[in-house]
């Protein structure tokens, strides 16, 4: 390290010492690197099996659920609290959670005594919370929620599942199939699988008996870092939350901490990570060679079918995309020993997960479908899926955050626009506000206005408690309705309402 000079600051008798611009640097890096070491170095202090009683702070949320429910299932008693409990708009969560044994509280730091070992936060949880400081004064760990996945992924035969798009789905399906299997694994997920809501749970977490995990990595606030899974498996990189050089950056670190690495061929960003060819997938297009090809899509109602090297799949799924999900779990079920035929016959049985694409039913001769699509290739995803369904799909969006709307504005416009036919609509409301400090400089209708410029049909109604009486004289029998978004925990039952009132 090069010492330009040394002088004394004759008011305080301190020795100042002056550095080159690039010492500078060196110094930060390495000051960084510090400051990443004694974190990992907290978090790695902090063993699981000497966790007894952890409390979740926002427990209500999909992934910090599925934790909450994976330690509960595991022998711990785990306790937790919303403030979506406070304002009384967690639905049936709360009697979920409760109803397996998990203890819910309001977020006023009464859950927080002498007995709790570890609290566990979600990024949206600040500092200024009360529960938060109460933990402080009592000295109790406080972990992020994807600190605390990383250190139950390492505790596993983890399999990671990545990508902008298609994580939650893709995860489940792989469930699936290692369960059919035999293989007896867990999952942590972002999403409910309806074959576990239907006995009555949350269905966003399992503890099988086995030593295999998959769970979802979400890139958004860059966790996926953490984990060093034994299968990694890329889905695809799209611009959502960060921009593309900064994702390809998060995705390279996740390439790099997996013993094995699969991504997908077909998607022009994910193709450049790839670690073999033999080991990625890719859907009929450009014939790249990767090792598992998948041929011969068709769509028949809500009903999927192609081939995988000769293996003859059928799902009951809309969507392209879907297929891609599929072939991603297909491909990565194959590395633990699983036959492509084995694989067949449990996404046969396939139930879906909640909210995508969710047929609600049909009233009147019109489709209601609920889906969780929220980013640009999301929602262009979810229409292009009920076209084959319908001569005109009607669909319905209610964007999520001031930021990140106006961050994707442009790529909304742009995606949706190219997914609809003359014949189809996109309707909006305003976007929904989950608190917190944001400014408020974009509206919904500004993506509807650059959308009919396009020259495509794009409707703006404020309330969407207006929306049923302004939209029904647009749909007639054979159409399909397609409700859209996310992180509104009201949408589903929105989205029902709508159904129900057709």
């Amino acid at each position: 390290m090069l010492i330009l000079r040394r002088a004394i600051f004759p008011a305080s008798n301190r020795l100042l010492i002056y550095f080159e611009e690039d010492v500078y640097t060196t110094i930060a890096i390495h000051y960084k690197k510090l400051c990443t070491f004694v974190l990992n170095f907290e978090i790695m202090s902090i063993e699981l099996k000497n966790i007894k009683a952890p409390f979740f702070i926002g427990v209500a949320g999909a992934g910090m659920s599925a934790i909450a429910q994976y330690l509960q299932g595991t022998g711990m008693s785990v306790s937790g609290s919303d403030r979506f409990f406070n304002e009384g708009k967690a639905g049936d969560i709360k009697a979920k959670l409760e109803a397996e044994g998990i203890q819910c509280f309001l977020q006023n730091g009464t859950g927080i005594t002498t007995a709790t070992d570890l609290v566990v936060a979600s990024t949206a949880i600040e500092d200024t919370v009360v529960e938060i400081k109460k933990a402080k004064e009592l000295g109790i760990p406080i972990i992020k929620r994807s600190e605390l996945l990383a250190l139950i992924a390492a505790s596993k035969k983890t399999i990671a599942v990545g990508g902008t798009s298609g994580k939650s789905t893709t995860t489940a399906m792989l469930f699936d199939i290692l369960t059919y299997a035999g293989l007896s694994p867990s999952i942590i997920s972002g999403a409910g699988l309806v074959s576990l809501i239907k006995k009555g749970k949350i269905g966003n977490a399992f503890v099988g008996n086995s030593e295999w995990l998959v769970i979802e990595a979400d890139e958004s606030d860059g966790s996926i870092v953490q984990y060093h899974p034994r299968i990694g498996l890329l889905l695809n990189i799209e611009k959502d939350h960060k921009e593309l050089d900064e994702l390809m950056q998060v995705f390279e670190t996740f390439k790099n901490n997996s013993e094995f690495f699969i991504v997908n061929q077909s998607n022009e960003h994910s193709r450049k990570l790839s670690a073999h060819l033999v080991n990625d997938f890719e859907i009929e297009g450009e014939n790249l060679g990767a090792g598992f090809f998948a041929t011969g899509f068709q769509q028949k109602g809500f009903k999927i079918s192609f081939d995988i090297e000769g293996q003859h799949f059928e799902l009951n799924v809309a969507g392209r995309h879907n297929m891609e999900n599929a072939v991603a779990a297909v491909t990565a079920a194959v590395q633990t020993g699983v036959p492509l035929k084995t694989a067949s016959e449990a996404l046969a049985h396939y139930e879906g997960i909640y909210r995508r694409c969710q047929v609600l039913g049909n009233k009147s001769g019109i489709w209601v479908v609920d889906d969780f699509a929220h980013n640009p290739v999301k929602c262009a995803a979810a229409i292009k899926s009920c076209q084959p369904v319908a001569d005109k799909v009607v669909a319905w969006f209610q964007p999520h955050g001031y930021t990140p709307t106006k961050f994707l504005r442009s790529d909304f416009v742009k995606e949706i626009s190219e997914a609809l036919r003359p014949q189809d609509e996109i309707w909006m409301s305003e976007i929904f506000y989950a608190g917190g400090t944001t400014t408020k400089d974009i509206s919904a209708n500004d993506l509807i206005t650059d959308i009919r410029a396009s020259g495509k049909n794009a409707y703006f109604v404020e309330d969407r408690n207006q929306l049923l009486e302004n939209i029904r004289p647009h749909l007639q029998e054979g159409n399909v309705l397609l409700m859209m978004g996310a992180r509104d925990p009201s949408l589903e039952q929105f989205s029902k309402d709508i159904y129900e009132r057709l």
